[in-house]
């Protein structure tokens, strides 16, 4: 069970924490692999169906930002978190606050993603340069040998 309003440190603690799981699985179901057929499956299905609703329902599987409110209300509802204030307002706090928290881990994740890419083609770069230039060594080595 969540901490009473009253201790701020421990709310803080469990923004923190209960916003991971939430990233983990926005990301997850959103981006990652494992589920690229039915997400595919829901991006055709919000571009083709005939009502609003069923589009935008589907498309709720294919946006991350999107999908982290609906896995936030699943953690909420899973462990009664509040924030702030101690009835249904607290409920409408920690929802946007796990929100906010959550897709800033996503976004760090994903910068964070483009840097490890960036690095490793930097390094890739740089191997290939000297590669190319221990092959023009050799080639000297080989001629004035």
């Amino acid at each position: 069970m969540p901490p009473a309003p009253a201790s701020i440190a421990q709310q803080l603690f469990w923004l923190v924490i209960l916003s991971i799981p939430i990233a983990t699985i926005s990301r997850t179901v959103t981006v990652e692999e494992l589920f690229r057929e039915p997400r595919e499956w829901c991006q055709e299905k919000s571009k083709l169906c005939n009502t609003f609703w069923a589009r935008k329902f589907f498309y709720l599987f294919t946006c991350e930002y999107c999908f982290s409110h609906w896995v936030t209300l699943f953690f909420l509802a899973l462990t009664r978190f509040k924030l702030l204030i101690d009835d249904w307002r607290g409920y409408v706090i920690a929802w946007f606050a796990l929100v906010l928290v959550a897709n800033a881990y996503l976004n760090l994740y994903a910068r964070l993603r483009v840097d490890i890419t960036s690095e490793k083609k930097e390094i890739e770069r740089k191997q290939r340069e000297i590669e190319r230039i221990e092959s023009q060594v050799n080639d000297v080595r080989s001629d004035g040998g």
